[in-house]
């Protein structure tokens, strides 16, 4: 046989080496049967991501101005169960272009519930606690407008509340 038939044989004998073992360890890690499509995609986004073939994957979100920020702001309170939220800290998000009618946005704000002392056991005790810090996430419909984005309030869907700070 020719050299070049050689490395060509030795290069397809790797490749489904390769193959199998990418099968193997997919099956022993995850516990489920590998699925042929899928792990060839996944091959050959990371070729392109390697190379930087064709777009970014992760975009920059564009930052909104929100128009009803006090509707916005009792609409996460009454779904999040937290007893008030920072105005400062309400900030919304999108990845689609802003000049479509309705746009969905992820919402973040940082909430607070006030502490709960007192009882009918020992009213001489003195309890001295901070409130808890909460950090919260949703997402919901918006309208664009020529200010900012107006929130449609009862498309507000609660996606994480996360303790940031008890006692």
């Amino acid at each position: 046989m020719s050299r070049a038939v050689k490395i060509i044989l030795f290069l397809i004998f790797f490749a489904l080496f390769f193959e199998a073992g990418l099968f193997a360890s997919y099956t022993i890690v995850t516990q489920q049967p590998p699925n042929p499509s899928d792990l060839i995609e996944m091959q050959i986004n990371g070729i392109n991501s390697l190379f930087n073939l064709g777009t970014p994957k992760i975009s920059t979100p564009n930052n909104l101005k929100i128009i009803n920020k006090n509707e916005v702001i009792e609409a996460l309170k009454a779904k999040s169960g937290v007893d008030g939220i920072n105005l400062e800290t309400l900030t919304a998000q999108t990845y689609q272009g802003t000049d479509d009618a309705n746009i969905t946005v992820n919402i973040t704000a940082m909430g607070y519930k006030d502490d709960k002392s007192g009882g009918t056991s020992n009213k001489s005790t003195i309890v001295i606690k901070s409130n808890e810090t909460y950090s919260i996430t949703a997402t919901a419909v918006a309208v664009t407008k020529m200010e900012g984005v107006q929130i449609k309030v009862g498309t507000i869907v609660i996606t994480s509340t996360r303790i940031l700070y008890n006692r």
